[in-house]
């Protein structure tokens, strides 16, 4: 048996609870919404898993109010003067149509420029954004990850770039192969850092446990700096 999967409600709170090949529980809070969800290993019984969500509880009513409570990204309209974000820095908009060739390109500190052969409509605009949000971030990865490999010392395999809704980043162990979100590319260089490291940690260690977060207090002692940057924001690792 590989995983299964329940619904309880413990004090009003309903809860998602996997059981699956693992050694630990693990409770987390998914944005936006405030979901809980719980994951346990396959032999642990029920009484077992409500112990742990209601010694939780004031913990989990704590993010949720903090999660439900923060306003929510809007969608894009990709209209002249929007805001958009770089490596941490904001950017205004500026619509350049007709254009022989298409594509995105800072100008100065403040103007992000996207150009269009005709009049794209919002969904093509938001294409091109993010082709190019997809280019800067390559072309990034591999001098940071030639970075932290010697300080680390795992080999990354493959660093592969996939929009995600709940995380930062995973890890393929046995592969070697490390995925980020695409929406790091928006925060500054160090958050998109940390996520990689932590991911690569994971080469070290599977799990959360106090020797992954010892080992990351040695490779990078302000790590709960970055994370916490990006608590205020959606997903999280």
């Amino acid at each position: 048996m590989r995983s299964r999967q329940e619904y309880i409600e413990v004090e009003g709170i309903p809860v998602e609870v996997v059981r699956k090949r693992i050694k630990h529980l693990n409770l987390r809070v998914y944005p936006p919404d405030g979901r809980v969800r719980l994951a346990a290993p396959l032999r642990t019984d029920e009484a077992t898993v409500r112990w742990m969500v209601s010694s939780r509880l004031e913990w989990i009513r704590r993010q949720r109010a903090r999660l439900m409570g923060r306003p929510r990204p809007g969608i894009p309209t990709m209209l002249p003067g929007e805001t958009h974000y770089f490596l941490g820095r904001p950017y205004k908009l500026d619509i350049r149509e007709n254009c022989r060739r298409q594509g995105v390109k800072l100008n100065g500190d403040s103007i992000l420029e996207l150009h269009t052969r005709g009049t794209a409509h919002t969904t093509q605009r938001v294409a091109l954004l993010q082709d190019w949000y997809r280019q800067q971030m390559q072309a990034l990865l591999p001098e940071l990850i030639t970075k932290w490999e010697p300080v680390i010392g795992m080999r990354v395999a493959e660093c592969r770039i996939k929009k995600m809704k709940t995380r930062w980043g995973s890890c393929n162990i046995a592969a070697h192969r490390i995925w980020l979100n695409l929406e790091l590319i928006k925060r500054p260089v160090l958050s998109l850092e940390y996520v990689l490291m932590h991911e690569m940690t994971h080469l070290l260690e599977r799990y959360h446990n106090a020797h992954f977060y010892a080992l990351m207090d040695g490779f990078m002692p302000d790590w709960r700096q970055h994370r916490a940057a990006l608590d205020q924001t959606t997903p999280s690792v």
